[in-house]
């Protein structure tokens, strides 16, 4: 993939894009809402049932997973577009069902703490219960 600008916020864990911290970029609020005037305007939302966006996603997710089909180089243009694809999915879904993403992602990210502990799992690839 292509070099990555340096920005780090002392949150991510990963080199950032120049513009902003990955982790801000999840509280933008304007997203969603330009997602959902998208999707009005195109009157999409009666195909929007969780089950569909679900399987969206799942869709999504193994387009973006060929772009490494035969190789770990993949080109950057079409993994920026294939996850940004899963993501919108995603996005949509919790717009469906009715949760805050960045809710649901924290509530989540608690429990996985608790089940890969720092100083059991820092360096690890081990599933939590063979730690």
């Amino acid at each position: 993939m292509g070099t990555h600008h340096s920005v780090n916020c002392g949150r991510c864990f990963v080199e950032a894009a120049p513009q902003r911290c990955y982790v801000d970029l999840m509280a933008d609020k304007s997203l969603q809402d330009e997602l959902r005037a998208f999707v009005t305007e195109r009157e999409w939302a009666q195909f929007h049932s969780p089950m569909n966006l679900a399987k969206s996603i799942s869709i999504e997710a193994a387009e973006l997973l060929e772009c490494f089909q035969w190789s770990e180089e993949a080109e950057e243009t079409r993994v920026r577009e294939e996850l940004a694809d899963v993501l919108t999915y995603c996005l949509l879904l919790a717009d469906r069902i009715g949760v805050d993403p960045d809710q649901i992602v924290r509530e989540k990210l608690a429990l996985t703490r608790e089940k890969y502990p720092v100083d059991k799992a820092r360096g690890r690839s081990a599933k939590y219960d063979a730690l």
